[in-house]
């Protein structure tokens, strides 16, 4: 096991706007540097009334955090924003440590949680379209960074000195997601075509989608106390109320998520709104009404306009007011708490959604009737005399297929 003392020691520069919530913000940065296997040693934040264009926080606060790092011993500074290529350079040199912002931890957090190849792909995209505008001859910025933090993916294959060649490898990457996207749409269509429904688990990174994912469906799904350890699409089958149901799980949404992270991502983030049902779950010991705007942000982005049941998770470790449990449906996934009940208005929407009735089939109808029956949940067939009885499940969607058909 690596030694905690081998991890890189990270100090962090929290600028402060009026109304922030600076133990929410300071918690969340901690666990972004933790899920990239450093250690957070401690913070200064930074209340600004203006931003100094050389080096954000200005000198003189820069001159009194660099006591602080020199005092703790760290060896990088984080800054929990968005800085600017010539910013990073200056406070580097004030600092006299490694200096990344925001953007460059996430990505590298990315980096190395991707496991698939599309993962792989969106991830060296939105690298590649970070670090395009921010080289400079022969990526001076870059090769300061050293190791650790900020150098992981597509940095390491020393293609950020030809910007040429990093422009032609962006567009080799948009090429490739869109043949993806092309095949994630057929998957779509034949998914629609089975009539199954689909769930997806959405919210913010680490509030435990894939815990509830694994206790809805009885899989074996990766589970770590980590940010973004679930990156890549997971997606599987169970049955409730006999019917057939695909339960998704994907990229967690985070505060602040980088614009370019949103646009790589777009594709598998919006294959999340293309579901029937998407359950926002949040998390009872942290935030959750921060979180839960974070998560109606990103899907009011993404033209979401699926149904929505709001699940706050982690509900055994906290107390629970009626006025949260009027709000939430309160579980904990881990514990299996109130499980029963989400399954029970998760019944509901299927419910609402599907339609069981009778059908009159004349014999002359039933060859076409046999052709439609690929886009029935369920069906069976009753032969009388003259007629058939079809009694049959599915999508309220498309039932309007069998309007020639009376009902029985």
């Amino acid at each position: 096991m690596e030694d905690i003392f081998d991890r890189e020691s990270v100090f962090v520069i929290e600028p402060i706007n009026q109304g922030d919530d600076v133990d929410f913000l300071i918690e969340e940065i901690y666990s972004l540097i933790t899920s990239a296997n450093a250690v957070p040693v401690g913070y200064n934040a930074v209340k600004l009334r203006e931003i100094t264009p050389s080096t954000y926080i200005g000198k003189g606060k820069a001159e009194e955090i660099r006591l602080e790092i020199d005092r703790l011993g760290a060896t990088t500074c984080i800054f929990d924003g968005a800085l600017t290529p010539s910013q990073t350079l200056n406070l580097r040199d004030v600092l006299g440590v490694k200096v990344i912002d925001r953007t460059t931890l996430i990505l590298d957090i990315f980096a190395s949680s991707a496991k698939t190849h599309e993962g792989k792909i969106q991830v060296e995209l939105a690298q590649l379209e970070y670090l395009y505008p921010r080289l400079k001859g022969k990526g001076e910025a870059l090769s300061r960074l050293g190791g650790g933090i900020g150098t992981r993916g597509p940095g390491e294959t020393k293609l950020e000195t030809d910007r040429r060649h990093i422009k032609g490898r962006i567009n080799k990457l948009k090429q490739e997601l869109q043949d993806l996207e092309i095949r994630r749409k057929l998957q779509t269509y034949r998914r629609d075509k089975n009539q199954e429904f689909v769930i997806s688990l959405v919210g913010y990174t680490n509030v435990g989608k894939s815990t509830l994912l694994n206790k809805l469906t009885g899989s074996d799904v990766l589970v770590e106390n980590k940010l973004f350890a679930t990156l890549d699409p997971t997606v599987r089958k169970t049955k409730i109320d006999g019917i057939d149901v695909l339960i998704s799980d994907t990229v967690g949404f985070i505060r602040n998520i980088p614009h370019n992270l949103i646009e790589a991502f777009k594709s598998t983030l919006e294959s999340a709104t293309e579901a029937d049902l998407i359950l926002i779950v949040c998390d009872a010991k942290s935030d959750y009404d921060e979180q839960l705007k974070v998560t109606l942000s990103t899907l009011e982005g993404l033209n979401s306009k699926a149904e929505t049941l709001l699940v706050l998770n982690k509900c055994d470790e906290v107390d629970i007011t009626d006025e949260i449990s009027s709000k939430f449906i309160c579980i904990s996934a881990k514990e299996g708490r109130n499980l029963d009940l989400l399954f029970s208005r998760i019944s509901k929407v299927l419910e609402n959604n599907y339609v069981q009735t009778k059908l009159k089939v004349n014999y002359s109808e039933l060859s076409e009737f046999t052709k439609l029956s690929k886009f029935l949940d369920s069906f069976s067939l009753d032969y009388k005399n003259d007629f058939v009885i079809a009694n049959v499940r599915c999508k309220k969607s498309i039932f309007s297929k069998f309007a020639k058909f009376k009902k029985a």
